[in-house]
């Protein structure tokens, strides 16, 4: 059974996940898809604002955690001696770079600045490669993987909020059935990305396939992989029943649509829980990269 530290450290990474994907995904749909989402730009800013907010309260916590898991007890986390000890390691620099990215992603929202929200996403984004199991490896090419994983994530995740926003209100299912159309063009080289990377990363990560039903970490990843197989299957019936359906204005279509990607939100859930607990109690059977 995990202890109070790690159901902590598991919370705040649960948080500080669904804050990043979700806000560089929102501004990398908003820069994607301006003409379609021109309308929502209000929408879009305030929760991709909400969820940068998230990200850096968690993250902040989050560090806190681990200093006072170091010495198991709850004065770590706010002595200053300790936590300047841990700033001078790779999980202070993590900090650093995540804050700066998610401190340019508000900044570049506040001025209307997309390219500066974006730029200020994939740094918060790549600052996720400097701590956990893939930075074991010596790899730099691992790390590029992992920032491309992610960025294909937080596209998917993006997405929702103003699909989902747009099936409320009947005058904008016309729109709604255009962007769900594009978004499904762009998901054909996206999804493969996201797929693949992350089974290459699996493959390094456990060594071997048995691994997945021989080790903890592999249960857990089966968890993952499943609700990942979950987000596959709604999102082929969105692209090519629900979607087509609303384009050509059948009655049902957006209740359908409305559902599938409420759906899709829960799977997402439980695949940033399961990616929570991956990296906190369960190591790879290869986490070392022999």
């Amino acid at each position: 059974m995990p202890d109070a530290w790690e159901l902590a450290s598991i919370a705040v990474r649960f948080l500080t996940s669904l804050g990043l994907l979700g806000s560089a995904g929102l501004v990398l749909v908003r820069m994607v898809f301006r003409s379609e989402t021109e309308a929502l730009h209000r929408y879009i800013a305030t929760r991709a604002g909400i969820l940068a907010l998230l990200a850096l309260v968690a993250t902040a916590l989050g560090f806190m955690v681990t200093a006072g898991a170091l010495v198991d007890g709850v004065f770590g986390m706010v002595n200053a001696e300790l936590l300047g000890m841990l700033w001078h390691t790779p999980v202070g620099t993590a900090l650093g770079m995540r804050c700066a990215g998610l401190v340019l992603l508000l900044a570049g929202l506040f001025c209307g600045a997309l390219p500066l929200a974006a730029a200020g996403g994939l740094l918060a984004l790549w600052s996720v490669t400097g701590v956990g199991h893939v930075a074991e490896f010596d790899a730099p090419w691992l790390r590029a993987l992992l920032v491309l994983h992610l960025a294909a994530a937080a596209f998917w995740i993006g997405i929702l909020f103003p699909l989902r926003h747009m099936l409320i209100d009947s005058g904008t299912h016309a729109l709604a059935a255009r962007l769900g159309t594009r978004f499904g063009t762009i998901a054909q080289v996206t999804v493969p990305v996201l797929v693949l990377a992350g089974a290459v990363m699996a493959w390094r990560l456990l060594g071997h396939p048995s691994a997945l039903v021989t080790t903890g970490y592999g249960a857990v990843l089966l968890v993952k992989l499943g609700a990942v197989a979950g987000l596959l299957a709604a999102g082929a019936v969105n692209r090519f029943r629900f979607v087509p359906a609303l384009r050509a204005g059948e009655r049902t279509a957006a209740r359908g649509l409305r559902r599938s990607i409420a759906a899709e939100m829960a799977l997402v859930g439980l695949v940033l829980m399961a990616t929570a607990v991956l990296t906190t109690l369960a190591g790879p059977p290869h986490g070392t990269g022999t």
